[in-house]
């Protein structure tokens, strides 16, 4: 046993076959609760170490194709597998993972009340990291299940009146749309829907219709920071300042922007936020985070009241998460997940995931005759999240035959914006992106 009490790894058996301990990153157990997991002598060769390459690397250096080798090598991802989907489900590194294993270990181990006392703290220490890595105060952050979760927290915890009017992005996903729309039958206010004009080509172009929609009567101003239906990346920083202009809230659904871009939520205005772990942030799953603006807490009524709920939360995001049992596991795995992040650097890893898309594109310009992108072109209009079309290509048919026959997971669509969307991250290269667009290609015949 360590000195926190947690069992020490060292005596765990080898938690997935293969798994090259030696590749852990010494940066990532740096914090008190990584130590206490995981001991000296599996650190392998720090001067090896994908910290000590990050750490003489200036910070505006977005990298080398062998610098993010060295980063893939912390997934376990299996050989040959090319994801592309992290718009859905990411992989999380071996560090993430080792923390989840050590921990829920060590509750199975003696799920006592004493034994989990220690949870508490490193809830807190998650807390503290998500606080720093959004740029928030940690009495802001809320510790939730997901983004679908945040998103209802806050469609729920307002108060509404006949009259009311909300309005939304019409490419929002479910949770931030259909909920709204459930609210409204109950509760009889109005829900409007937006729909911003294809290709644009400056950003008031995207602000004016949100503008346009807002009237004396709306209260709520909720879109996606990025669209996962055309990889639109919406200014969001303008919209929200305009809406606080009129007096409008704004709720931001941020699921494809947590952990692919930097995020400051003070900088950026809004007054809600919400994101999944599981996503770009490569985080433990069933973990996600909520953000209300301080001024907003004590206006948003809870959508569970359980143990550990008083009113001494009025003022204070932790309101939101009395939620029951949790696998505080999970929630202590925040923490070394955000470090993950600051050890590759939050701006790098945006230029890479920026980089790897703009050259899928201009592969699937090369590759792939008619393409038709419904995402923009230009990397500061868009983010990782890369959804196109091409005559020929047979929807039904294309995702079985990029996952079977060319083992790239993706995702498909159908409706308006039908479309293979394939969102590359910092896991994947620039050689998987030109064997990607080949695939793709490959797919033209398939067509009836």
């Amino acid at each position: 046993m360590t000195k926190d009490g947690i069992q020490d790894i060292a005596q765990f058996p080898q938690d997935v076959e293969g798994l090259p301990r030696r590749r852990f990153m010494q940066q990532l157990l740096g914090t008190a609760a990584a130590a206490a997991v995981l001991p000296r002598h599996v650190w392998g060769d720090p001067a090896a170490s994908l910290e000590n390459a990050a750490r003489h690397m200036p910070v505006e250096d977005a990298g080398d194709e062998a610098f993010w080798h060295l980063v893939k090598n912390q997934f376990m991802l299996r050989e040959g597998l090319i994801m592309l989907n992290a718009a859905n489900l990411c992989p999380s590194p071996y560090p993430v993972q080792q923390m989840v294993f050590a921990l829920t270990r060590d509750i199975d181990r003696d799920p006592s009340s004493v034994n989990r006392r220690k949870f508490s703290g490193l809830r807190e220490k998650s807390r503290e990291a998500l606080a720093g890595y959004l740029g928030a105060d940690s009495d802001e952050i809320a510790l939730t299940r997901n983004t679908s979760e945040g998103n209802n927290i806050v469609i729920g915890g307002l108060t509404f009146k006949p009259g009311d009017e909300v309005v939304i992005w019409d490419e929002n996903h479910p949770t931030a749309n259909i909920a709204w729309d459930v609210r409204a039958e109950r509760y009889g206010f109005e829900v409007k829907r937006v729909k911003i004009p294809p290709a644009c080509e400056s950003v008031e172009e995207l602000i004016r219709p949100f503008r346009d929609a807002l009237s004396g009567r709306t209260r709520v101003l909720c879109l996606s920071h990025l669209s996962n239906l055309s990889g639109v990346a919406l200014p969001a920083q303008a919209i929200c300042r305009m809406a606080r202009e009129r007096g409008v809230l704004t709720h931001i659904d941020g699921a494809q922007t947590f952990g692919s871009q930097k995020v400051d939520l003070h900088d950026l205005g809004c007054d809600y936020y919400t994101g999944s772990a599981h996503k770009w942030f490569v985080g433990p799953r069933e973990v996600g985070v909520l953000y209300v603006r301080r001024e907003r807490i004590p206006g948003l009524w809870p959508s569970i009241v359980g143990v550990g709920y008083s009113q001494d939360l009025e003022e204070d995001a932790r309101k939101f998460e009395t939620l029951g049992q949790r696998d505080d596991a999970r929630i202590a795995a925040m923490a070394a997940t955000v470090e993950f992040h600051s050890t590759l650097g939050v701006t790098r890893i945006e230029k890479r995931i920026k980089r790897l898309a703009a050259a899928l594109k201009s592969r699937l310009l090369k590759h792939v005759p008619g393409v038709r992108f419904h995402t923009p072109l230009r990397p500061e209009d868009s983010g990782g999240v890369v959804v196109f079309s091409a005559p020929g290509i047979d929807l039904q048919k294309a995702l079985n035959t990029l996952y079977h026959e060319h083992s790239i997971g993706a995702a498909v669509f159908g409706g308006e914006q039908a479309g293979i969307r394939l969102c590359p991250h910092i896991y994947n290269t620039l050689e998987e992106m030109e064997h990607a667009a080949l695939a793709v290609s490959s797919l033209a015949g398939e067509g009836p």
